[in-house]
Order: structure tokens, then C-alpha cells, then sequence
């Protein structure tokens, strides 16, 4: 089990967008939300490249900022997204992509069940901090 992904423990990454910045100055985030349930899916990377990538093809392509490579969403769990829309905020920063599950599936994290699940499948518990886990 790999704690960050599966424990119980909040432990938020405010440096985040500094390391970002610093290793990929060239791109901004969007937000993939179901084109179904309205879920917020992920929040990730993209670039003009992964940008035009998405648009041409209608798959999901992002900039991941780990790798410092286009990274097809999805390609090694099976978990792949059709773009349904794209908007862009007000300010030309930031994107909500509409997106449809292939499989159904969602994240490559799995449940106990071994379904894919969303990737928001903790809360903040307000009182002690700690995390639920609301998709076992």
C-alpha cells in the first residue's frame, strides 16, 4: 500500500505549484470532470502540446509534471477519457475538461473490490484531520 494514495494521514503538498513552476514553467492546470456525474475526476498539467494533442484526437493528454513527458491519462491502467468539451476560465490560466470514461473507470488507484474509483475517494475529516475513505 502505498501511503500517500491509500493511508489516512492529510499530507497536503502546498509546494506543489512552486516545484511545478520551477521544472515546467510552460504549463497550466485543468480540472477533468465526468461528463455524467459531474465528478471532479483529477485536477493535472497541461501544456500547448498536450493541449493540441487533446483536441486533435479526443483523448485525454496531459503534461505530467513527475516525468516531464506527455502522458496519455489512462494508457498504462486502461482508465482513458474521451474529451467531451473544453472550457477555459476567464483569465486564460486555467482548464475544465469534460471527459467520458472509456471503461467506466477512473482512477488507477483501485478499491477493494479492484474497481477503479474516483481519484477524490478521501475526505478531510473537519474535526481530526484525518482522512475517510469513502470508495473502499
Amino acid at each position: 500500500m502505498k501511503e500517500l494514495e491509500e493511508g489516512l494521514t492529510l499530507t497536503l503538498d502546498f509546494s506543489k505549484i512552486a516545484k511545478v513552476a520551477k521544472v515546467c514553467p510552460d504549463v497550466i492546470p485543468v480540472a477533468l470532470q465526468n461528463a455524467d456525474t459531474r465528478e471532479v475526476i483529477l485536477v493535472a498539467y497541461t501544456n500547448e502540446v498536450a493541449l493540441k494533442k487533446t483536441l486533435e484526437t479526443g483523448t485525454v493528454v496531459l503534461w505530467s509534471t513527475s516525468r516531464n513527458e506527455l502522458w496519455e491519462k489512462g494508457k498504462t491502467s486502461g482508465e482513458t477519457f474521451d474529451l467531451v468539451e473544453a472550457f477555459v476560465n476567464c483569465e486564460q490560466n486555467s482548464l475544465v475538461y469534460t471527459v467520458r470514461p472509456r471503461r467506466g473507470g477512473i482512477c488507477h488507484t483501485k478499491n477493494h473490490n479492484a474497481q477503479p474509483r474516483n481519484c477524490y475517494y478521501r475526505k478531510i475529516n473537519p474535526v481530526t484531520m484525518a482522512l475517510e475513505n469513502i470508495d473502499q
